[in-house]
């Protein structure tokens, strides 16, 4: 039987011996489906009691995390969004403090210590600065995650080296561990820590395990018992249940729906006149067909028959509708409304009339320079838009770019689409890394790496190379190597002289194709510039010798020329 991800939790705050409390906590669930796809967050904060607001920048922090973190893309890792959430609320307490009497004196601003986490699937994702703590009970045994940010320059005093606010740029840590059930999660303030043992808090907690508010409450009292002349604040939270769910209980919710036959021009299916085929594989059947109701025509996408007893498969089958419902480029597919209730397993996407990138070479084999820079960079717009989600297309090839009648580009399979937010969720089903055609694969998918961007961009490379020469950069060689050894022998086919392409241009796309992802640009964006705009480091730069561009004809020259001055030797005698 399949259960989702359930907590219990306790959490107690006290003023203490101060006139105000400073602390700030909070824990926010939420219902299905984001609790699968972003999981559950805990946040704890301390304002510095040197400052009048630190309360504003801890109740700042902490509500901000715990809603706007369910706002951020569910496509994003746990790591991406939690971050761009910190770092909008730290540059806004830290322009708070700009904008006040306390711009020169920063532990007099808006300046809290944080530590947060988010429990996703069967991991936990810490998130800390400053000196606040959060701590792992398994079993007996009370294990510190996190590092107190705190610099030391005597025995009795110290001061802060990081916290929310002080600095315009912000600097996490950041730490993922897997969960077990049972697993118990404690996060305090320096109020508590400094003064109760841990021996205490251990079997506190486990003596009120049926109660953790009352256990939160005896740990707080305890720390003012022993003196503690701070705010005090406890949040414990134990993992009750983990999402489980078994392959065969995934596969049924997967095939509710029944597979749709092997469709016939003029058959009318679901609320739509089949008008033909437009192309058959071993993984899907693809159709033009005409909406009943609009008029207008439309692409419909079915699974092949021979698969329906694949759960991975079907998984990402649904994934390509998933993927394409998030997007918002005018360089990639669009999904089509489904306002209909649908009776069989199928995607409808818009139809484009036009042709795919490889009929587009057949057709164009010495297109200009310009026409290619106009292709590649509405290519790299539609990358972007998969990249600002954290998804990387990795299987970007000619055949899977159309271009309109319009001379508009648009990137139209994401059956290899790696998504981050969705890898990070757990599932019993087992799913092999699709890896897209050879001769436009990226030389680290051979070795067993996963993907970036810069994979994608190798790609992306490769095109641009094929469209200007008709050729590919390595020929065949990169998906035969598979090692870093015989990667890094791998040989670049420079653009010929006399093709009219610019050296720039050439050195260009060479930095773009280097087997060594990290040795590529960092950016889509820079790769782009550089098509149009001279690279200084490329522009004084001479084409390599003849020797290193066509060994064959350099050493057939240096035996014609050997001839001759033997000739010539045996003429004289």
């Amino acid at each position: 039987m399949s259960s989702q991800l359930k907590i219990s939790i306790g959490q107690y705050s006290d003023k203490g011996r101060k006139k105000i409390n400073q602390d700030f906590h909070g824990v926010s669930i939420p219902e299905e489906p984001q609790l699968t796809s972003k999981g559950i967050a805990i946040a704890l904060a301390d304002g510095i009691s040197s400052s009048d607001v630190g309360q504003v920048a801890s109740q700042a922090s902490v509500t901000g995390f715990l809603e706007d973190y369910f706002c951020t893309s569910e496509a994003w890792s746990v790591k991406k969004s939690a971050h761009q959430v910190l770092s909008a609320t730290n540059s806004w307490l830290h322009s708070q403090t700009q904008q006040g009497q306390h711009r020169f004196n920063k532990n007099r601003g808006y300046v809290c210590t944080l530590s947060a986490m988010i429990i996703k699937s069967n991991t936990a994702h810490t998130f800390h600065l400053g000196d606040t703590r959060i701590y792992r009970l398994r079993n007996h045994s009370l294990e510190q995650l996190t590092k107190d940010h705190r610099l030391w320059v005597s025995e009795d005093k110290s001061y802060l080296s990081r916290a929310m606010g002080m600095h315009e740029r912000l600097e996490l840590d950041y730490k993922t561990l897997p969960i077990d059930k049972g697993d118990i999660f404690l996060l305090t303030t320096d109020g508590i820590y400094e003064f109760v043992s841990t021996n205490f808090m251990v079997d506190t907690i486990h003596a009120q395990s049926h109660n953790l508010d009352n256990a939160a409450k005896m740990i707080v009292e305890k720390a003012y018992q022993q003196g503690s002349d701070d705010n005090l604040t406890v949040q414990v939270i134990r993992i009750d249940e983990l999402p489980t769910q078994d392959a065969d209980e995934i596969y049924q919710q997967l095939t509710e729906l029944p597979f749709p036959p092997i469709l016939e021009a003029r058959a009318a299916f679901d609320g739509y006149k089949i008008i033909r085929k437009l192309h058959a594989s071993s993984r899907s059947h693809i159709y033009l067909a005409i909406d009943i109701d609009t008029n207008r025509q439309i692409v419909l996408k079915t699974p092949s028959v021979d698969l329906q007893g694949d759960p991975a498969y079907l998984e990402r089958f649904l994934l390509e509708e998933w993927i394409a419902r998030r997007m918002s480029s005018t360089h990639v597919l669009k999904p089509c409304l489904q306002i209909r209730k649908r009776n069989f397993l199928y995607i409808v996407t818009e139809f484009i009339e036009g042709q795919t990138l490889t009929q587009w070479m057949i057709d164009n084999p010495r297109p200009k320079v310009e026409t290619v820079r106009n292709i590649v960079e509405q290519i790299a717009k539609g990358l972007r838009a998969f990249h600002r989600l954290e998804m990387v297309h990795q299987d970007l090839r000619p055949e899977n770019i159309m271009i309109d009648s319009t001379g508009t580009v648009k990137i139209i399979d994401f059956g290899a689409t790696k998504v981050a937010g969705i890898e990070e969720i757990s599932s019993p089903i087992k799913h092999a890394n699709r890896l897209g055609t050879a001769q436009y694969t990226a030389p680290e998918y051979m070795l067993g790496e996963l993907g970036s961007s810069r994979s994608d961009l190798f790609s992306l490379g490769v095109i641009t190379y094929q469209m200007l020469t008709g050729k590919l950069p390595y020929g065949t060689q990169v998906a035969k190597t598979t090692t870093k050894a015989e990667q890094k022998k791998l040989k670049y086919t420079a653009i010929p002289e006399g093709s009219g392409i610019p050296l720039w241009v050439d050195e260009a796309i060479r930095k773009a194709l280097l087997p060594e992802p990290y040795k590529r640009y960092q950016e889509i964006s820079e790769f782009i510039y550089d098509l149009r705009h001279p690279n200084k480091e490329f522009i004084n730069k001479t084409r390599p010798p003849l020797m290193e561009r066509d060994p064959v004809i350099f050493w057939k020259s240096i035996s014609f020329i050997l001839l001759i001055i033997i000739m010539l030797i045996l003429v004289v005698r």
